[in-house]
């Protein structure tokens, strides 16, 4: 599909009769970029998708093979819960470890996968691409409501150096602030033992309203829809939220890190 959205590019281009210094300047991307999206070097961002549907006029065309390029590129174990969570109404999202995927920033991603030394740079690029497509759903008209917990550790846990955890925790105090379906609490090193230190899951809500459990591993992930696990794992839900700051406690706490992050 890579290849598919690179020649309909081409196609597009040369029937607009631009260069790609003329397409790169009616994107308001780099000529580099477009250059390397039409040689199937780089995969396009669903935004370039988009973008490139408004100046080519195309209805949607791009934008529907940049979604097929996604679902290609997510790997097969966390396909089942990539559509869960895109259809959920609502999710509960519990990290002790790091930022959630649905609240990371670019920089923040790319060092996280970057860190382990396990993937390969054009495997980090298109993991970091996948990511931030999720993210899209926060912009939808009618976004699921989204409840993130996270450990203070999260905060101060140094990934990617100063200037990367800065942006991210700055990004984290502005979708609480902003987005009114965004609630972000924080679970205070004073909470000592409690329930999360379990490990991160995830409670999905979808629109029938049933609830569906997430349990992510280093390299694979488990959906669980067993009614007496999933009333388990909200009472452990529950639990972590009471040792939470209130969402404007948390709000407070995380402005405060990210000025120490400098």
């Amino acid at each position: 599909m890579l290849e598919h959205f690179a020649e309909e590019l081409r196609l597009a281009r040369a029937a607009s009769g631009m260069s790609q210094a003329a397409l790169a300047e009616a994107l308001s991307y780099s000529g580099a970029l477009v250059a390397k999206v039409e040689t199937s070097e780089r995969r396009p961002s669903l935004d370039f998708a988009r973008r490139c549907d408004v100046v080519f006029g195309a209805d949607g065309r791009f934008e529907r093979i940049q979604r097929r390029i996604s679902r290609e590129a997510v790997v097969p174990w966390f396909r089942d819960w990539a559509g869960i969570e895109q259809e959920s109404t609502a999710l509960r999202w519990f990290e002790p470890l790091c930022v959630p995927g649905l609240v990371q920033t670019e920089g923040y991603a790319r060092a996280l996968l970057t860190g382990g030394g396990l993937f390969a740079p054009d495997e980090v690029e298109q993991h970091v691409a996948t990511r931030l497509d999720r993210q899209t759903l926060l912009a939808r008209e009618r976004p699921p409501l989204i409840t993130a917990v996270i450990d203070e550790h999260v905060l101060r846990r140094d990934v990617g150096g100063p200037e990367v955890m800065r942006e991210q925790v700055q990004h984290l105090v502005k979708l609480g602030s902003v987005f009114p379906r965004v609630r972000i609490q924080v679970v205070p090193t004073s909470a000592g033992a409690y329930a999360g230190l379990g490990g991160p899951f995830v409670i999905a809500t979808s629109p029938p309203g049933e609830d569906l459990v997430y349990l992510a591993g280093q390299r694979h992930g488990q959906v669980i829809d067993r009614a007496e696990y999933v009333r388990q794992m909200v009472e452990v839900w529950e639990s972590i939220r009471g040792e939470a700051l209130s969402h404007g406690q948390s709000l407070d706490l995380m402005a405060e890190v990210a000025e120490t992050w400098i």
